[in-house]
């Protein structure tokens, strides 16, 4: 395990979450103050935000209320059996900061021994801003249901005596989608993630910093987490990330990607990939563009994401990058996908790991599985969409339930 890495981003959350909060009973709820006593019949929940990086922003701050939890999974907003995670005042949290495992503990209250199934982040319906790339600050649109709050997937036990403590992963990279020239709209993505900060730890080398490089750790072509190195260090952690293997890819702009096939992570420690003296470096490359137009069905709410897929012979497909595309208009753009062969390695304990080019590619070097999906939307797919000479304009799609 990278345990300098990983102390460092402890240090870092803890200057974050140096104020302690009150959690305050609502509903059919108890109330209390951080660090409860529990007694025979109660236990302790507490609740933590964490965040993958956000794509062409420099800055997503979302204003976090509270945090709501009730046994009942149909629950209403104002029926009874609520207890209430109450922040006051409400925080506004740069979702930026909160990468490579770094968490903002949001508070804690102590729960009725039992089993919980509806939990709820509730957002200030109108503080929450974005900082476009060499921007300014502007408001970030947010619907009207984050008064009731965001529902998540999470069921959960609270033993009499023990502390439960759950991490929120804000997606802000999908969480935030343009609605038409110059406006921007919040469509929360959060899920409850591995409490433990296990994961994979690693270091890319200098010449990638300047160039927006992206760390992620993937399943079947499915992005589990992601993270931007330390600008100053180059140390990623792709934290909070449950058992199992993973992909993982390495992208930096005018550069080839580079993944690692069949990593593991185990239920304790890190699985490290790279040092600071062999640092994970990517070769310069040529890189295009895919664009096009997703068409939603009429009235749609749910925003539509574009990707951008290469399959390795005998290896893992994976998403190289990928894209939201504009819930007024559709329109999408994938920049910088890299022209030239990607770079291979399938995971060994034994650093550095050998890369080799990726020549037999599918659908082929310069070209890519370019899909279109969303929630409550069948995936549409084109094969093989080719910028290896030519940025690609027309990958349209029309999308529906």
């Amino acid at each position: 395990m990278n345990n300098t890495f990983h102390q460092a981003g402890l240090l870092a959350g803890s200057a974050l979450i140096a104020t302690t909060l009150v959690a305050c009973g609502g509903g059919g709820g108890g109330s209390g103050t951080p660090g409860p006593a529990t007694t025979a019949s109660t236990g302790t929940l507490s609740v933590a935000l964490t965040d993958a990086p956000a794509c062409g922003f420099d800055a997503v701050n979302v204003t976090v209320s509270k945090v709501r939890v009730n046994a009942s999974a149909s629950a209403g907003e104002t029926d009874a059996g609520w207890t209430d995670i109450t922040l006051n005042p409400a925080r506004k949290i740069n979702l930026l900061n909160l990468t490579n495992g770094v968490l903002d503990t949001l508070g804690q209250t102590p729960l009725p021994a039992g089993h919980y199934s509806q939990l709820r982040l509730v957002l200030d319906a109108n503080a929450n801003t974005v900082v476009p790339t060499g921007g300014t600050e502007q408001a970030l649109v947010t619907p009207s249901a984050t008064q009731s709050g965001i529902k998540l997937t999470r069921e959960f036990d609270v033993a009499a005596g023990q502390q439960v403590d759950l991490v929120l992963d804000f997606d802000a990279c999908k969480s935030v989608v343009t609605q038409g020239k110059g406006r921007y709209l919040l469509k929360p993505v959060v899920k409850v993630v591995p409490t433990a900060a296990v994961g994979i730890s690693g270091v890319v080398a200098a010449s990638l910093l300047g160039s927006h490089a992206t760390v992620s750790a993937q399943q079947n072509g499915v992005v589990i987490a992601s993270t931007v190195p330390n600008a100053a260090t180059g140390e990623f952690f792709l934290s909070h990330l449950a058992t199992g293997n993973y992909d993982v890819v390495i992208t930096a702009d005018g550069h080839a990607a580079g993944v690692v096939g069949a990593v593991p992570v185990a239920a304790s420690g890190s699985t490290v990939l790279s040092t600071t003296g062999a640092p994970l470096d990517l070769p310069a490359g040529a890189t295009g563009s895919i664009a096009g137009t997703v068409t939603l069905p009429a009235n749609a709410t749910e925003a539509a994401y574009v990707s951008a897929k290469q399959t390795f012979a005998a290896g893992p497909t994976v998403t190289v990058k990928y894209a939201g595309a504009d819930i007024s208009t559709g329109a999408y753009a994938i920049a910088n996908l890299p022209v030239t062969a990607p770079q291979y390695a399938v995971y060994s304990a034994t650093l550095p790991l050998t890369f080799t080019a990726a020549t037999t590619v599918l659908p082929g070097v310069g070209k890519y599985r370019v899909e279109a999906a969303g929630t409550g939307y069948t995936t549409k797919a084109i094969d093989a969409v080719d910028i290896s000479t030519a940025n690609a304009t027309k990958a349209d799609f029309t999308l529906a339930p």
